[in-house]
Parts: C-alpha cells; structure tokens; sequence
C-alpha cells in the first residue's frame, strides 16, 4: 500500500492525558496507522492488528475517521475532504466501512445533524426557485452574529457544538439530495427521543416519519466566549412553506416533556461524535426562558461530561417558532445559573426578528 500522509486533523480524545489534540497528521502505511500531535509533534504508532472498529464518515464538506484502541474509541475529524479517497482506500483495505452521514436538517431540532428535524445530508443542490431570494435572506437574518453578545466573544474556530451544529452559513434546501444510510447514532437519537415524549416514529415530527423538510435552513457561527465559566452558542433558522405546518410541529412540541426529550436527544447526537454513550433522560429537564415578546417557545437542558473534560457540562436546547419559521438555540454552558438570563435575552433577540420579519404567517 503507498503510503499516506494527511494534515490538518484533530483527535478526541487525547491519547494520554491531557495530551495534545490538535493539529493532528495521519500517516497510513502496510505497518499501521501513526499520528503525530502537538507542536512540536509527539508520535504514537499502532500497528493494523491492534486496531478494530475502524469507520470512515464523510459529512458534506466534512470528515471523521473512528477506530478502537486498546478499549478506547477515538475520533480523528477533518474541516473538509482533502484526502477522503485515498483514505477510504485505506479504511476498505483494513476491514472497515465507509459511509455517508446524513445532516439533520430538520433542527427543529439542532441541529440538523446537527440539526434538526430531520437528518438531510450529502450535496446541497444551490436550486432556488424564482422570489424566493427574499425568504432565504431572511431566514440567514434572524440568526444571531456578534453584535448580538457582549464584548468578549469571539467565532470558534474548533467548537464542541461543531459536532451539533451544520457549517455557518451553509444552506440546506428542500432540494438537498440525501444518500440512504445506516445511520446507527440518529437512530439511537430518534428513538430516545421518542420513547422519552411517548411518540411514535410514525407519528413523530422532529425525527421520524412524520416531519417535513423546511424551504431553507441555515446555522449561524458558534460563537464562544471564556467569561461566565465559558459558553459556547449558536442558533439555526428554518423557514417553512406554510405557516401550518410549522403548527403541526409546534403541536407536538408543546407536549409536557418535550424539552428534556429534545436537549437528551441532542446531546446523544453531540456525543457520538466523541465516540461516548448518551446521557440518561432522567439526568434532563425541562427549562422554560423568561421573555418579554410574546411568542412561543420550550427549552430543555441537559448535563453530561465530556471526554477529556474534568468537570461537566450542560446543553441548553430552546426551540422557537412564529409564522412560517422553527428556530433553534443551541448552548454549551458550564452553568446554567450563570447564563440562563443571557440565553432568555437571545431568545428575545431571535423572536423579535422573526415576528419583524417580512415573511409573516397568512
């Protein structure tokens, strides 16, 4: 096999503790799989035989490469597709799968894959159909930015949510092809989701049968700050062709336990990007932001740790909805107590601009 040389990739988690994450270079050769970290470079070399579990996911302009080692499952991910061929010649000659990993464009859920209601990945098909430049351009300006925040945050350039959230900025249409998939972690999602609100997949609206695809959806940045014990943020808007149909999915998600439901779910997703199982729905609750517009919206938040995080951490999922839009803010804060006016007030923000918005229910 020649050999191969791949840069610009970071690890979770470290290989020893708190050992360097990134940057990361993958060398593949017939001995094994050799990563080099840090600056300078630490080597650790593992021979194929050693090596099990090895999976190969490509995202829409993304990549991540899985493999156990010595029990632990690590997670190798890569901002874009450069090397993803000759890679995936290496993965198929060493026993592992290759697939595609459908987005979730149904945030009504976060994130598409991240996020949101339903997973929609593959290639975006740019397709828009005549007028409706208008919507798109408002649907990218209900999404918070940093004018938004205090002095202080800046856009991450390596997030946690980055697991969650799609690529800033890149829209999803109803148009967008998606590839079948086996798709194990969203169905573990759905299913926890589903069982945790009493809905069935056929029934079921934010991740199963039942939901329907938005015109548009597109996330903001995550935006980070270190103050307040450290956050991350973000928001994703979806327009919708009817008004009523964003009512149907606001029916289901004003059941009583919708909340918790969305914030474990997601955290699900989140975490199998770590490799790492997902947390209890009892460890989940309900949390409901304190605004001053009027207008509909239901959040939940949820604790888990991290690996290679000491302390825990908590996501925060609000959703809101008005007229023809579903929004979703999501948060990764070390405590709740801490932020939670912060996030009722970027509720606000976001209401405000979808009831301001020219395209407004009928």
């Amino acid at each position: 096999m020649t050999a191969l040389r791949s840069e610009d990739w970071s690890v979770r988690p470290s290989f020893v503790p708190n050992g360097p994450t990134s940057p990361v270079a993958l060398l593949a050769d017939d001995a094994g799989l050799t990563q080099l970290a840090g600056i300078p470079p630490v080597a650790w070399q593992t021979p194929w035989s050693e090596i099990s579990a090895l999976e190969l996911v490509r995202f829409a302009h993304s990549m991540a490469l899985f493999a156990t080692v010595a029990g632990v499952r690590y997670c190798w991910r890569h901002r874009e597709l450069a090397d993803f061929e000759d890679l995936r010649a290496v993965v198929l000659a060493h026993g592992g799968v290759v697939r595609l990993q459908r987005r979730r464009v149904g945030v009504a859920a976060v994130a598409a894959a991240v996020l949101v209601a339903s997973f929609a990945g593959g290639i975006v098909a740019w397709l828009y159909h005549s007028g409706a430049h208008a919507e798109l351009n408002d649907a990218k300006s209900v999404n918070l930015t940093l004018k938004d925040l205090p002095s202080g945050w800046y856009a991450a350039n390596e997030a946690v949510l980055s697991y969650l959230v799609p690529p800033a900025n890149q829209v999803f249409t109803s148009t967008t092809t998606t590839t079948p998939t086996n798709d194990t972690s969203f169905t573990k999602a759905a299913t926890l989701f589903q069982t945790c609100l009493g809905v069935t997949d056929r029934a079921d609206r934010v991740y199963g049968r039942a939901g329907q695809l938005p015109d548009y959806q597109v996330s903001s940045k995550i935006l980070e700050t270190n103050s307040l014990g450290g956050v991350e943020l973000a928001s994703t808007t979806q327009y919708y062709a009817t008004a009523t149909m964003v009512k149907k999915d606001t029916a289901e998600m004003s059941k009583p336990d919708f909340g918790k439901c969305f914030a474990v779910s997601s955290a699900a997703l989140l975490l199998a990007g770590f490799g790492a199982s997902a947390p209890s729905p009892s460890t989940a609750t309900n949390w409901r932001p304190a605004t001053f517009l009027k207008g509909w919206s239901r959040g939940g938040v949820v604790a888990f740790a991290i690996p290679d995080v000491t302390t825990n951490v908590h996501l925060v999922e609000v959703v809101i909805t008005h007229g023809h839009y579903e929004v979703t803010l999501d948060a990764l804060v070390a405590s709740l107590t801490k932020t939670e006016t912060l996030l009722a007030q970027l509720v606000d923000t976001l209401l405000g601009r979808m009831t301001s918005s020219s395209s407004q229910a009928v």
